[in-house]
């Protein structure tokens, strides 16, 4: 009797998994592997970009010569790197997750603010999972449509119970 419950409570779970879909994008600073550099023009890569609340940011660059700091929009502006909000840089490589819908300022301290290295960004709230998105970017989704997940879920949570 309390399996049938059980698998009531799964499915109900699963299904608002389903309706609730939210897919997050990867997007690569610059538009590729390793281009947080002084090389690139970041507003013309974030003018061709949309960001979505649960979007990631990946930096690559040579972490000996550059950095990765969350500035205000002062700082931004004035390239100030003394007072950022956060370091982001850990190895080179590094990810930066947009979780709220607002701006985002990032610059480049150690000088290269001054030389053009910094990026802001305005997120966007996540849009409805029927709206269509019309825009081409180099984005790569990360998590996989929800209903390939639920289907995995289900079989799994049926393994349990038998």
């Amino acid at each position: 009797m309390m399996g049938k419950y059980l698998w009531a409570l799964i499915y109900v779970t699963v299904m608002i998994l389903i309706v609730v879909e939210v897919e997050s994008s990867l997007h690569r600073v610059g538009g590729g592997r390793y281009t947080w550099n002084s090389d690139v023009n970041f507003s013309d890569w974030a003018n061709n970009q949309r960001f979505y609340s649960g979007d990631w940011l990946y930096f690559g660059f040579n972490r000996t010569r550059h950095n990765i700091l969350q500035v205000n929009k002062s700082s931004y502006e004035q390239c100030v790197d003394n007072d950022y909000i956060f370091n982001i840089t850990r190895g080179g490589r590094d990810v930066f997750q947009l979780l709220e819908p607002k701006p985002y300022y990032f610059i480049c301290g150690r000088g290269y603010c001054l030389k053009g290295m910094k990026l802001a960004i305005t997120v966007l709230p996540q849009p409805p999972p029927s709206a269509p998105t019309n825009f081409t970017s180099t984005t790569t989704p990360l998590i996989p449509p929800n209903a390939i997940t639920a289907a995995i879920l289900i079989f799994a949570f049926k393994a349990l119970l038998l």
